[in-house]
C-alpha cells in the first residue's frame, strides 16, 4: 500500500466520528457539547478524502506520462541511430512477405509497435541455453540483433540476415555479423548439414505458406544431425496476441501451434515440441462463496467456469516451435 492509499484508509477509518452518546445529566451535556466539533471533524474528513482520492489521480496520470514519455524516448533514440547507421542505396527491404514496401517507414514502424530492445533480450534470453553446443546458429529475421547479441555474450558463433536494410545496418552498428537480404536466398548459399540451429523468431507469421514451407525443407537440409530449428511466433489463441498480429500490416497469416508443429515435423524434423511463452499478468480474481455443503455444487461449476474463461482470454502471448534433427 502507497502512502496515498494509506492516508485514505486512516481518513476513511476516522471518517464516522460521532459525538458522545446521549444519557441523562452531564453526558447529555457533553453530547450538544461534542457534536459540533464531530460535525466539524467529520466535514474535515470528507474533504481530506476528496483531497487524497484528486491527488492520486493526479500521480496515476504522471506515472503514465512518465511512462510514456520513456517508451517515446527509446523509440527515438533506435531511430536516430537507425539514420547513422543507414546505407545508401541499397533497397529498404528484399522481403518476400506482402505489406512491407508499402509502409513508408517499417523501421519506424517496428520501433512502435513492439518493445523496446532491452525488453526483448530480456524475452529472448532463454533460447540462449537451449542453443548452447548447436554453433553455428543462423538467426533468420534478426531485426535489431537482440538474439544475436545474447549469443555472442554466451560466446556462441551465430549470424544474421534481414531483409529489411535498416534493421540489418542497426545491427550491424552493434557490432553483431548481419547480412541484408531475404532469408529463403540466404539459406539457400549455406552448405547442407553445416549449421547448429536456424532461429526465426516472430519471423513466420509474415511468409505466405508457399515460403514457409520452402524455408522448413531448406531449415531441415541445411542442419546436422542433432541441430535444431527455433520458431517463435504469436499465439493466436490469445485475443491480445491476436490484435497484435492484426496491428501489422505485414503479416500473412497467423499460425496455430498444431499446425505449425506439423509443418516442422513433414519438413524432417524427427523431434517437434511445442512450448508457450510470455503469459500475460492478468488473471481472473477468485470469488468468495459463503462456506456450507448446499454452496459446494456452485463453487465447483464457478472454479470450473473461471478456469476455462481464464484459459481463453490470459493465454500466452507467444509459443516456440523446437524442432530437432
Amino acid at each position: 500500500m502507497d502512502a496515498l492509499e494509506q492516508a485514505r484508509a486512516e481518513a476513511e477509518a476516522l471518517r464516522s466520528v460521532s459525538a458522545v452518546a446521549e444519557s441523562r445529566g452531564w453526558r447529555r451535556r457533553m453530547s450538544a457539547a461534542a457534536e459540533p466539533l464531530a460535525r466539524a471533524q467529520r466535514s474535515f474528513n470528507a474533504a481530506v478524502l476528496r483531497l487524497i482520492d484528486t491527488l492520486s489521480e493526479r500521480v496515476d496520470s504522471a506515472a503514465a506520462q512518465a511512462g510514456e514519455a520513456e517508451r517515446r524516448s527509446r523509440e527515438l533514440e533506435e531511430r536516430l541511430l537507425r539514420l547513422e547507421r543507414r546505407g545508401g542505396d541499397a533497397p529498404r527491404t528484399v522481403a518476400s512477405q506482402p505489406g512491407q514496401e508499402a509502409l513508408p517507414d517499417y523501421f519506424a514502424f517496428e520501433s512502435r509497435m513492439r518493445a523496446p530492445t532491452e525488453e526483448v533480450r530480456e524475452r529472448q534470453r532463454p533460447y540462449v541455453e537451449l542453443l548452447s553446443g548447436c554453433a553455428p546458429v543462423l538467426d533468420l529475421g534478426c531485426g535489431r540483433g537482440e538474439l544475436l547479441g545474447l549469443l555472442r555474450e554466451a560466446g556462441i558463433e551465430a549470424r544474421g540476415v534481414d531483409a529489411d536494410a535498416d534493421m540489418a545496418a542497426y545491427a550491424s552498428g552493434e557490432g553483431l555479423e548481419v547480412e541484408h537480404g531475404d532469408a529463403l536466398a540466404a539459406l539457400e548459399t549455406v552448405e547442407d548439414g553445416s549449421l547448429g540451429a536456424v532461429t526465426a523468431l516472430q519471423l513466420v507469421e509474415h511468409l505466405p505458406p508457399a515460403a514457409l514451407i520452402r524455408l522448413l525443407e531448406l531449415a531441415a537440409a541445411k542442419v546436422r544431425p542433432g541441430g535444431m530449428v527455433v520458431l517463435e511466433t504469436i499465439n493466436p489463441v490469445s485475443p491480445r496476441a491476436l490484435a497484435h498480429y492484426f496491428s501489422d500490416l505485414t503479416h500473412s497469416q497467423p499460425l496455430v501451434a498444431e499446425t505449425l508443429q506439423l509443418l516442422v515435423r513433414e519438413a524432417g524434423f524427427g523431434e517437434v515440441e511445442v512450448r508457450f511463452l510470455n503469459p500475460p499478468g492478468e488473471r481472473l480474481r477468485e470469488v468468495e462463496l459463503p462456506a456450507g455443503a448446499e454452496w459446494d455444487a456452485a463453487r465447483s461449476a464457478l472454479t470450473a467456469n473461471a478456469r476455462m474463461i481464464g484459459e481463453a482470454l490470459f493465454a500466452p502471448l507467444d509459443y516456440a516451435i523446437v524442432g530437432h534433427r
